[in-house]
């Protein structure tokens, strides 16, 4: 079986988000038939993190936020978030498990206002990464097994360029996944060179 289907990945479990939309057409071709840009439809992967409420873990919590069918009376601090309409394409759980909520094909809601390497809103050629976490805090062995498999694969099947996380491509407004992320072990573990991370 293939490990991709329609942007969807065999290895997720699948959880269909209501929250996104077409990602924008590709850049015009020259007359060889090549992107003028030289540059691919979707060429980086954010990285986030997130808990609902913030340091707590291991509930459905964020899988509700992300499908809009999150109780906003169920926690004071969820009346600071009501109405918010937000998704990423994957959520990984302390334990390794992997969702995704949104087809690697369409535009999923996830980094906001943003910007990198000269590029705004990078949700138009991103794939947006929670991880189940809180800025400045570690995150688990298996959260890093799960994410270095999927990296991979979207390199494969997208031709991924670059990893940043949300403070990398929103400086100021994000702070995740903050000093907690071991960006030096997971290069290591993913074997991608210098270029491609913050």
């Amino acid at each position: 079986m293939p490990l991709w289907s329609g942007g969807w990945y065999r290895f997720a479990r699948r959880l269909d988000s209501p929250n996104f939309g077409p990602r924008p057409e590709p850049p015009p071709t020259d007359e060889k038939g090549g992107h003028t840009s030289g540059r691919a439809a979707v060429d980086l992967i954010v990285v986030h993190s997130i808990s609902l409420p913030p340091g707590k873990y291991g509930g459905h919590q964020v899988q509700q936020l992300f499908t809009n069918q999150l109780d906003w009376e169920q926690h004071p601090y969820y009346q600071s978030i009501k109405g918010l309409q937000v998704s990423a394409h994957f959520y990984i759980e302390r334990t390794g498990a992997l969702w995704q909520m949104v087809s690697c094909d369409h535009r999923a809601w996830h980094a906001g206002a943003s910007s990198h390497q000269g590029r705004d809103n990078c949700n138009d050629f991103s794939v947006g990464i929670e991880l189940e976490g809180l800025e400045g805090e570690l995150f688990e062995g298996p959260q890093y097994e799960t994410l270095a498999v999927l990296c991979a694969a979207l390199g494969q099947a997208y031709g991924i360029e670059h990893i940043a996380g949300h403070e990398h491509i929103a400086p100021g407004r994000k702070s995740d996944p903050g000093a907690g992320f071991d960006w030096t072990g997971f290069q290591r573990q993913l074997g991608w060179p210098d270029r491609c991370f913050p």
